[in-house]
C-alpha cells in the first residue's frame, strides 16, 4: 500500500476569539477519518515568529520550514478579512519561499457574504507564484458564524461534507502524483 501523504493543516487566523478553530476542528475531524492523510496542524498563534523577515531565523521558523518541506499536501483553512486573506498568513507563506513547490494547496474558506472566495482567489495566485499547485474544489462558509451549530458543526451537515470530501480526494490524487514526480524528478524551481 501506498504511504499516506503528510498534510499539513494550516490555520489562516492568528486573532483573539477566532473563528478557524471550529472550521479547523470540524475539517480535522473529516480528515481522520480517512487512510490517505496523516495531519500535520500548523497554528501560526502557537509559532514564535519573528515581526519581519530578515535577519537569523528564530528556532519557531526554522521549524515551521522543516514541517512545510516535509509536507506532501497542504489545506489552509482562511477567512476573508477586508476582501481578502490575513496579513499573519501573508508572513507564513513568505517565510517558507521554495519549501511550498511541486505540492497541492486546497482551500477552506470563510467569511461573510462571498465565504472567503476574494481570499481564495488571491491565495490561488500567490501559490501558484510559488510553484504550487492549488485544487479546484474548495470549500466556503458564507456568513460562517451562522452556519455551524453550537456543537462545532455546519448546520447543512452532508452538504459540507460532500465539498470537503471532493476536495480532499482532488488533493489526494494531487498530492501522490507530485510526490511520485519529485521522487523520479528534483523540480526545476524558480
Amino acid at each position: 500500500m501506498t504511504a499516506p501523504l503528510n498534510l499539513a493543516l494550516l490555520y489562516g487566523s492568528t486573532r483573539e476569539g477566532r473563528f478557524c478553530d471550529t472550521v479547523a476542528d470540524w475539517l480535522r475531524t473529516l480528515i481522520d477519518q480517512r487512510r490517505d492523510y496523516t495531519v500535520d496542524a500548523i497554528d501560526p498563534v502557537l509559532l514564535d515568529l519573528p515581526h519581519r523577515h530578515g535577519g537569523a531565523p528564530s528556532a519557531d521558523l526554522v521549524n515551521l520550514q522543516q514541517r512545510i518541506w516535509r509536507a506532501d499536501a497542504f489545506v489552509l483553512v482562511v477567512p476573508e478579512y477586508n476582501h481578502g486573506y490575513p496579513a499573519a498568513l501573508k508572513f507564513v507563506i513568505d517565510s517558507v519561499q521554495a519549501h511550498w513547490q511541486a505540492k497541492p494547496v486546497a482551500f477552506v474558506a470563510y467569511g461573510g457574504m462571498s465565504g472567503g472566495t476574494r481570499a481564495v482567489e488571491q491565495l490561488r495566485q500567490v501559490f501558484s507564484g510559488l510553484h504550487a499547485v492549488p485544487v479546484r474544489n474548495a470549500v466556503h462558509f458564507p456568513q460562517a458564524w451562522d452556519r455551524f451549530d453550537a456543537t462545532g458543526q455546519p448546520r447543512d451537515g452532508e452538504d459540507s461534507r460532500r465539498a470537503a470530501t471532493r476536495m480532499l480526494d482532488q488533493l489526494a490524487w494531487y498530492g501522490y502524483a507530485l510526490r511520485q514526480a519529485r521522487a523520479a524528478w528534483p523540480y526545476p524551481g524558480g
